[in-house]
Formats: C-alpha cells, sequence, structure tokens
C-alpha cells in the first residue's frame, strides 16, 4: 500500500491504508449547532449510536509474501565516530549479506459487514496484493477471509467469511439525502486501534479527486487517519452513507479533509460483487469531451452544460445513429448531465441492456432519443488508463479539454459523410490555399494525405499551416489536421469552411465549433474564437 501522489495536487493525496498521514482534528470543548428542532443538532453524545454498531466493524490484517531486495534503498549511515557506529555496521553488513530471501510485510485497514453469514465490504487498496487476508472482530475472533471480489474503479471489494454464529451487521443508507452541515460519524482501525469513534460533519458532496472515472466522494472533517481505509461512514441513524478511503495532507500535518466513498455508488457495485464477483456496467459507446465557454457559445447553449459527443465507437450501442458526433447529451434516463464526468457515472451505474431516453441537443434543438445499454467490459489496460487520464483515453485533446471518458482508443470513430451518404471528393487545390481564422486551409489529395500521413477514411478539408500565435494555434490545431464540420456541417472545401464562418459571424456567434479529424481518423471538437 505505497502513498498515492497526484501530479495535478501540490498537496499528497494518500491512501489510508498502508500510507495515509495522520489526521488528528477532534471536537475540542462543547459544540452547539444552531437551530430549534432536535434532529438537526448534534447529539449530546453518540455513545448509544456507536454502541450497537462497534460489533458491525472489524479490522483487517493482510500480509503479503515480498523478495527482501524488493524495494531496498541505501542502508543508514552513522556519523563517524558515533558510538553507535560500529553496531550500524555490523548490522547492516549481515543484511547485504541475506539478500534473495522472502519476508512477509503486514498492513492494516478497517471494514464492515453487511450480511450476518460473513459478507465484508473494504477498499480494495486495503487487501490489494495480500496473499493472506484476516478479519480480527471487537470480540476478538480471527477469521481468515476470501476474496469474492474486487473493483479498482471504485477502489471496493467484498470478502466472506465462515463464523460460527450470525454476525452483526449493518445495512446502506442513503447518501443522496444528506447535506453538507449532517452530522456523520467514522468507525475504523487508526493505527491499530480498533474500534475508534471519531466525529463529525459532512464538508462536501460530489468531490473529484482524480482517484477514478467516477469519481464523487463525500467530504467530511471526521478524523480518518491511517488504518481506516475500508471502515463506513454512518448518518445519525446508524447507516452506512460513505466508506471511508482517502485524505489530504500536504506535508504529514492534519488538516482534516478526508473522503468517502458514497453509498450511493457503492451499494450497487458491492451488490454486483457479490451476486457476480465483478462488475456488470452499462456501457454506450461514445467518446465525450467537455462543452466549455466558447463551445457552448458556438452551438447557442445558454450555458456550459452536458456532455460533448466527440464520436461514437463503431458496434457499439448507439452506433446506429441514435447518438451522432456533435450532439451534446443534457439527460440520461431523466439525470441531467451538468458536466462531462457526470455521465460516465450515470452510465455505469445503469443495468446493462437497459432501455433509457436520452436528451441530446442536435441542431440547436432539443431532441430525446431511446438506446439501450452494452456492458462495458472491464479490462486490465482500461484499468491502467483510469489511473492516467493521458495513456490511451485521450482522443488529441485541445489541451486541458478533451478526455476519453468511455473506452480506451482502439476503434477509430468514422469521419461524417456528405448528405448523399459518401464523403466528397473534390479536385484537389494546393496551389492556392484558402486563409481562413489563422489557418491555411487546401483540399486533400493523394499528394498531401503521402504528406501529412492522413488515411484514406479521413475526408474533410487540411489544415496546410497554423499562423504561429493565432487563436486557432492557441486551441491546439496544427498542420495535417483536417477540418470534417464546421457548426454540424460537412466540409468539402476551403471556401465551403469560409462561408460557413462567415455565416456564422453573421450570425453573431463568436467562435466556430469545427469537428477535427487527427491523420488517423480520431475526431475531436474545438471552438476557435473568430476575430
Amino acid at each position: 500500500m505505497a502513498p498515492t501522489t497526484r501530479p495535478t495536487f501540490r498537496r499528497s493525496l494518500a491512501l489510508l491504508a498502508g500510507a495515509a498521514l495522520l489526521v488528528n482534528v477532534g471536537l475540542t470543548g462543547s459544540v452547539q449547532a444552531q437551530g430549534t428542532t432536535p434532529p438537526l443538532n448534534g447529539p449530546a453524545s453518540v455513545a448509544d449510536l456507536a454502541e450497537g454498531l462497534l460489533n458491525a466493524v472489524v479490522n483487517i490484517s493482510t500480509s503479503q509474501n515480498v523478495k527482501d531486495d524488493e524495494g531496498v534503498g541505501p542502508a543508514p549511515r552513522a556519523p563517524d565516530g558515533s558510538p553507535f557506529q560500529e553496531f550500524f555496521n555490523d548490522f547492516f553488513n549481515k543484511q547485504k549479506g541475506n539478500k534473495g530471501g522472502n519476508h512477509n510485510v503486514n498492513s492494516l485497514g478497517s471494514g464492515f459487514v453487511i450480511d450476518p453469514q460473513g459478507y465484508i465490504v473494504t477498499n480494495n487498496h486495503v487487501i490489494e496484493g495480500a496473499d493472506d487476508i484476516e478479519v480480527n472482530f471487537a470480540d476478538g475472533t480471527k477469521l481468515k477471509a476470501k476474496l469474492i471480489g474486487t473493483d479498482t474503479k471504485t477502489d471496493l471489494s467484498v470478502l466472506k467469511v465462515e463464523p460460527k454464529a450470525p454476525l452483526t451487521a449493518v445495512k446502506f443508507g442513503d447518501s443522496s439525502v444528506m447535506r453538507i452541515g449532517d452530522w456523520v460519524m467514522a468507525i475504523g482501525n487508526p493505527f491499530g486501534f480498533g474500534g475508534s469513534v471519531t466525529v463529525g460533519i459532512i464538508s462536501g458532496r460530489g468531490r473529484n479527486i482524480n482517484a477514478g472515472p467516477y469519481d464523487n466522494f463525500i467530504q467530511t472533517d471526521a478524523a480518518i487517519n491511517k488504518g481506516n481505509s475500508g471502515g463506513p461512514l454512518f448518518n445519525m441513524k446508524g447507516e452506512v452513507i460513505g466508506i471511508n478511503t482517502a485524505i489530504i495532507s500536504p506535508s504529514g500535518g492534519s488538516i482534516g479533509i478526508g473522503f468517502s466513498v458514497p453509498s450511493e455508488l457503492a451499494a450497487g457495485v458491492v451488490e454486483q460483487l457479490r451476486e457476480f464477483g465483478e462488475t456488470r456496467r452499462g456501457w454506450l459507446g461514445v467518446r465525450i469531451q467537455p462543452v466549455t465557454d466558447d463551445v457552448a457559445d458556438s452551438l447557442g447553449l445558454s450555458s456550459a452544460k452536458g456532455a460533448l459527443v466527440a464520436g461514437v465507437i463503431k458496434g457499439g450501442p448507439v452506433d446506429d445513429g441514435s447518438i451522432k458526433a456533435g450532439d451534446v447529451i443534457l439527460k440520461f434516463d431523466g439525470k441531467p448531465v451538468n458536466e462531462m464526468r457526470d455521465l460516465p457515472r450515470v452510465v455505469a451505474e445503469s443495468p446493462v441492456g437497459k432501455e433509457v431516453d436520452v436528451v441530446v441537443l442536435r441542431d440547436g434543438k432539443e431532441q430525446t432519443v431511446k438506446v439501450k445499454l452494452g456492458r462495458l467490459e472491464d479490462s486490465d489496460q482500461a484499468a491502467s488508463n483510469d489511473a492516467d487520464p493521458n495513456k490511451g483515453g485521450i482522443i488529441n485533446p485541445d489541451p486541458d479539454e478533451n478526455q476519453d471518458m468511455d473506452e480506451p482508443d482502439d476503434q477509430q470513430s468514422q469521419p461524417m459523410p456528405d448528405a448523399k451518404g459518401k464523403a466528397d471528393q473534390a479536385t484537389p487545390d494546393t496551389t492556392n490555399p484558402k486563409n481562413v481564422l489563422g489557418l491555411s486551409l487546401s483540399q486533400l489529395s493523394a499528394e498531401t494525405r503521402k504528406t501529412f500521413g492522413i488515411a484514406e477514411s479521413v475526408d474533410g478539408v487540411l489544415v496546410a499551416e497554423v499562423a504561429p500565435g493565432s487563436l486557432a494555434a492557441e486551441k491546439g490545431l496544427k498542420p495535417g489536421d483536417v477540418i470534417v464540420e464546421v457548426a454540424q456541417e460537412f466540409m468539402r472545401s476551403p471556401e465551403a469552411v469560409a462561408a460557413k464562418v462567415q455565416s456564422l459571424k453573421q450570425e453573431g456567434r463568436r467562435n466556430a465549433q469545427m469537428m477535427i479529424a487527427s491523420s488517423n481518423g480520431d475526431l475531436r471538437f474545438v471552438a476557435v474564437p473568430m476575430e
């Protein structure tokens, strides 16, 4: 369980089970919430609530057999003349002579019982790579556990023990009704001190900490420390509304920011792991990117919302034309898509094979289309791509904008055809390029395809040159790109691009939305400002 550092944070994001840093934010003195309704006030004591829950929370101990020389750095060296110098030299010289052997690495985490028959939930990073998993109960009982299933995308795992008598279990509550400021209680195994109880409030909701594709964390100031990973976050009814997973700490000090996987996401994953030993997520089969302010303006949207479809995966659930490149998905199965990252989560939470209504913005109008979801086939490659969004999941992005939030990019989206169903092949005209918005445009030809390595499947208008310092250059356009569409119209010639841009200016648009194809056919949308 090595520390996890995210480059997007100046702070370090540490997984709690084996490498999290101490969070020691407690409640000092008396705390009295304002308000007249008793249920809204902070409880005078949580002793009665905690007493009924402690037996359902367990300590999880894991061991892993590793080689002695794995991860070993240089040996410590005592200062010259130190009275301990001889001891240090003797000890570490002996260690050097014992390389190649094996030893066990142990770690501690937390978990909780969800079924009296012995099903236990914890974090994946608590048990990942373990050769042996042991569950320790509040009464001192120790049982060996079997891994039933794990999901790296949400960092959840389900274990099974074989108890001699039914266990005390807890149930999931509804995290969606929890509000910022509501009281919560965490129980876990911080630093091996089992059965530790801390109390705090919900500090934030819907947090994205770049831990995975479905981030929607609850933020809490209830003290969560090393060893709390996998433990429950309870509401004041004793229901599990979160699974404690991570903290943020800048330098090892305590700042009281912890994160829990909400039950609204975790409950479905846990149920699938119990039933199938794996997750079975819905799949729409589209590649998406954010709707920026520029893109929203180019599409006539009043605000930047939704998920812009950059491409449709061939053979996927919506390859029948129900959803097209250039659509903006605004609602999925009745749930609003306020930003791009909302869509992968709501799709993944939907049952495979379900028919759902999807509201899209197409040609300036909202339309409702019905689609039948496929199944997202997880793979080791896909899982590794989740950890780094810049590997395998990028569709030649406009910097900091475009991300593939569906499948790895191993199937290419197809360029849009003309109205007759076949891409137009105009007469090459590379001698007199057209200049539009800082772009030098020309027709595609056999010669230019060879020069820029453009695939035969790609059709549109060639970007031959990009003026340095132009707005188009700032948006990431480069020589060899191909303009497939402008404002959802297929472009057949440089003159067509110029005419469409002029038309958009006359309509009062500030940006021209362009569908851009890379040399191999990958698509992305770029909103180019019109000066």
